[in-house]
């Protein structure tokens, strides 16, 4: 299978082996954090206040093909589409059921989803940028553990502006390292900027909630965002149940920081997956954020766009974009559920073919 392994290959490997072959279900959480607007910060979205539309469109690529939130699907400044085409490819290919979770958007998708009393988080500057988090884990918690119940394991991605900020600040704040580590939508990593945001946060945050060391509550609520209570919900709920892949790149680890915080127990039954362009990228570092605090298995699909006949496919092999909406979890899991009959080649030709469709290329 084109899957290559980034971290710990023993667990790693143990963890295709139990899942080759089976169904899951895949979860895609959508949320918005006013974070994602500053300028300078995320790809995703046409302009910072585009980024409201982005996960709820996300979300309605997924389910039905197409967006009704937009016209088109959500694209980059520079025009490249959403990474959902790579989930929603992978997914078609190899028949996985999608469900949304409404992790807190400020547009509702047009689509059906389930809620977990989630809202839209605010500019983590503030220190006070999400509401009711362990409500919303305990919720989720739910959730997860009868999806569990309904498949062979999960695949949970997000899609969230700004996403990988929220995760410098949570990670931040729950020691680890994590200074010029996360990664970006664009090619050019603004580590700067987020270290600027992240550290006026905090210092906002420290009036209000004092400590956050081992209290991963306290993390989220004072400058995370919405999706992080959602997804760790969702995670341990279904890890009591079966395997779960946690589809995404960096932000994931601020995620599992949070479950390991909560509940160390359920990481012997998760794995990240992610893709190749976050695994290899020069400008983050997936793998070192990870290894401070636990030894979960982190796997990336190799996928490749270099020999693609679209530009706008071609130029994520400069490093824009790399992963979102769950894209490397979904491909690993069509590759795994397909025993390697979907591989990247036949990933790539459904990806061109979904991406000539939505772009309108005759």
């Amino acid at each position: 299978m084109d899957i290559i392994v980034a971290n710990n290959e023993l667990k790693a490997k143990a963890f295709l082996q139990e899942i080759e072959g089976k169904n899951p279900l895949f979860i895609a959480t959508v949320a918005t954090t006013e974070t994602g607007k500053i300028p300078g910060l995320s790809a995703a979205g046409a302009n910072p206040d585009f980024t409201d539309f982005t996960p709820p469109a996300d979300a309605e690529l997924l389910l039905l093909g197409k967006c009704k939130s937009i016209q088109g699907v959500p694209i980059t400044p520079d025009g490249i589409p959403t990474p959902a085409l790579i989930t929603t490819s992978a997914l078609h290919l190899a028949d996985i059921p999608v469900l949304i979770v409404d992790g807190g958007v400020k547009v509702k998708p047009q689509v059906p989803y389930i809620d977990v009393n989630s809202s839209p988080g605010r500019d983590i500057r503030s220190g006070d940028s999400v509401d009711n988090v362990e409500e919303v884990i305990e919720r989720a918690k739910v959730v997860g553990e009868h999806l569990a119940k309904a498949s062979d394991y999960l695949v949970i991605g997000e899609s969230i502006p700004g996403g990988t900020t929220t995760a410098l600040g949570v990670l931040s704040a729950l020691n680890v390292d994590a200074q010029g580590k996360v990664s970006s939508t664009l090619p050019d990593n603004p580590h700067g900027l987020k270290a600027e945001v992240v550290a006026t946060g905090l210092g906002a945050a420290a009036q209000k909630f004092g400590n956050f060391r081992g209290d991963p509550i306290k993390a989220i609520s004072a400058v995370g965002d919405p999706m992080m209570a959602a997804v760790a919900g969702l995670v341990i709920g279904g890890s009591h149940q079966a395997p779960v892949l946690m589809a995404g790149g960096t932000q994931m680890t601020a995620v599992l920081a949070v479950i390991n915080a909560l509940e160390p127990n359920a990481l012997c039954n998760i794995a990240i997956g992610t893709t190749r362009w976050v695994t290899q990228d020069l400008s983050s570092d997936i793998c070192g954020i990870v290894k401070q605090f636990c030894d979960v298995p982190i796997i990336a699909a190799d996928l490749d766009f270099g020999s693609s006949k679209y530009p706008g496919l071609q130029i994520y092999e400069t490093g824009l974009v790399k992963e979102g909406v769950g894209a490397g979890g979904a491909s690993i899991a069509a590759m795994a559920k397909s025993g390697g009959a979907v591989d990247k080649q036949t990933l790539l030709k459904e990806i061109e073919r979904n991406y000539a469709s939505l772009m309108q290329i005759k």
